[in-house]
């Protein structure tokens, strides 16, 4: 039990680091920034798997010793308690006046046997230690009658419950984890996701997925609402609540339906659950070559970077012009400069939105096969023409504004998505959603109920022995009959006293006697 004990501590230690630093299972961009932000801390946290800290070899070891060491424990101790189920109570002490808690009572015999009068007495103490919940067994001798009583096996079913349930959870939680997965999408207004593997922007699949699956499914984001505190109030610029409004078609049920979407407030869609995990400004931006044929026009998510929600956004145009082109823009809902000339966003909701791009030129990286995150651009083979120390400023564009780009490249134009219409639907919002499937979650919340039943039980049912014993005291007028009560807690029993007490009184209120002694306390 010691060494359970110890490895589940050191479990729950273990786990601390996937609170710290972003997990690619959870926030595969987080762990992207983390590189970027801190390149060679990245690399050797990589290298002992911190980023993957649940799947990794340490967490799993650690796992796998408490999942032994909780059975090499439930094991031997069921078999003790089994044995002791089946075996009878402990025989009656020679000396009960030993024992922590004891009263004792002499009273004249009712009858002129007084043998038959103490057995009498024993028989109805048994009767009433049954009744009470009891398992009871007579030990009679020559010259005394008693009976040994005995309950509370039901505090060790408790506890043995509570540590298989704990066994059962691991379990669960283990097969679950081969047939269960994460995805995470980002949906712009008006867009539609579609469940299937080549849709995801991530993807955490278990063990024995492999794409079938998945629920043959789609989602639309109809619209984003949020209402945010109004300038001029107190907390001016906080969200007050988020919502995604989306159309849900399902191809296995042919049915159609909305639903929304809050913060902790997630939707079942087939076997999965849909959370929204963020959202943001996804400004629409056109390039369009010297000819104006457009060569590049999407809403591209624009990544929050601060509470007024500026925002960092990457577009790429890998084709159309005289060289690949990168830009690197930020997205200001609500424009304003700061003391030292550099723009900011002032309020999170499109008051005077303006976006802002810095041009790079040259091999964006993306012919050489390997992956690259759209959110991200790697300058390392770039040439930068706009901002910074190139000696051009940057492009700043207001919605349905259009620049030149360099050496006469073509423009970029920056759409007003409302027709301008609107002012606060010229740019459109996107959602990011957290999509999941936890096969074994009622398993885990089964164990987890049956574990939270056996510690209560462990914890409230106690665990005591209670003797009553009837022997003939000689005396120089007529014989009496000399009654013990006494009892023996397992543990912490404060109520023991008052149990024999009740106990010794019921009795003799049976008899019609009244006791004539107080009761002995607890020895200390």
């Amino acid at each position: 039990m010691r060494t359970a004990i110890l490895l589940l501590l050191l479990l729950a230690i273990a786990s601390v680091p996937g609170s710290i630093f972003p997990q690619r299972t959870a926030d595969p961009n987080g762990v992207v920034q983390y590189f970027r932000d801190n390149p060679d801390l990245a690399s050797f946290l990589d290298g002992i798997q911190v980023f993957d800290l649940y799947n990794s070899a340490w967490f799993s070891g650690i796992y796998l010793l408490l999942f032994i060491s909780l059975i090499g424990c439930i094991i031997p101790r069921t078999r003790h308690h089994w044995k002791a189920l089946r075996s009878r109570p402990p025989r009656t002490p020679a000396r009960l006046s030993r024992l922590g808690t004891h009263l004792h009572v002499d009273v004249p015999p009712k009858a002129e046997d007084i043998g038959a009068d103490a057995d009498a007495a024993i028989t109805a103490a048994t009767t009433d230690l049954r009744r009470r919940g009891y398992r009871v067994q007579r030990y009679d001798t020559a010259r005394s009658w008693s009976v040994s009583a005995e309950r509370g096996y039901l505090r060790e079913t408790g506890n043995l419950l509570f540590h298989a349930s704990l066994v059962g959870v691991l379990v669960a939680v283990l097969a679950s984890s081969g047939f269960s997965y994460t995805g995470q999408r980002v949906i712009v207004e008006g867009t539609t996701f579609v469940n299937t593997l080549n849709d995801y922007s991530s993807f955490s699949p278990g063990r024995f997925v492999n794409g079938t699956q998945l629920d043959p499914y789609s989602l639309t984001l109809d619209s984003f609402e949020v209402n945010y505190v109004p300038l001029g109030s107190a907390g001016a610029g906080q969200a007050g609540d988020f919502a995604a409004n989306l159309t849900i078609r399902d191809a296995r049920a042919g049915t159609e339906g909305t639903e929304k979407v809050r913060v902790n407030h997630p939707i079942t869609v087939g076997s999965e659950r849909v959370y929204l995990l963020g959202n943001g400004y996804a400004p629409t931006i056109t390039v369009r070559d010297p000819e104006g044929t457009i060569v590049y026009s999407e809403s591209q998510p624009f990544l929050p970077q601060d509470s007024m929600m500026t925002s960092l956004g990457v577009i790429k145009v890998p084709d159309g012009l005289a060289e690949q082109i990168g830009l690197v823009g930020f997205f200001y809902p609500t424009q304003g400069v700061l003391d030292s000339g550099a723009f900011t966003s002032v309020y999170p909701d499109l008051l005077n939105p303006v976006v802002t791009f810095n041009v790079f030129s040259g091999s964006l990286g993306i012919d050489d096969g390997v992956p690259r995150s759209v959110y991200t651009l790697d300058t390392t083979d770039m040439t930068q023409l706009t901002g910074g120390d190139s000696g051009t400023e940057s492009i700043e564009l207001t919605p349905g504004q259009t620049a030149d780009l360099p050496n006469g490249w073509g423009t970029v134009t920056f759409e007003d998505a409302s027709d301008g219409s609107d002012p606060l639907a010229a740019v459109k919002r996107f959602a990011s959603l957290d999509i999941k499937r936890d096969t074994g979650g009622t398993w885990v919340l089964a164990f987890a109920t049956l574990a939270t039943l056996g510690l209560i039980i462990g914890l409230l049912v106690p665990r005591r022995r209670v003797f009553v014993k009837a022997s003939v005291v000689s005396s120089p007028g007529a014989p009496s009959l000399h009654l013990e009560f006494a009892g023996l807690a397992r543990g912490e029993d404060p109520q023991l006293p008052d149990e024999i007490a009740h106990l010794r009184d019921n009795h003799m209120a049976r008899r019609g006697d009244s006791s004539p002694q107080m009761p002995r306390r607890r020895k200390p």
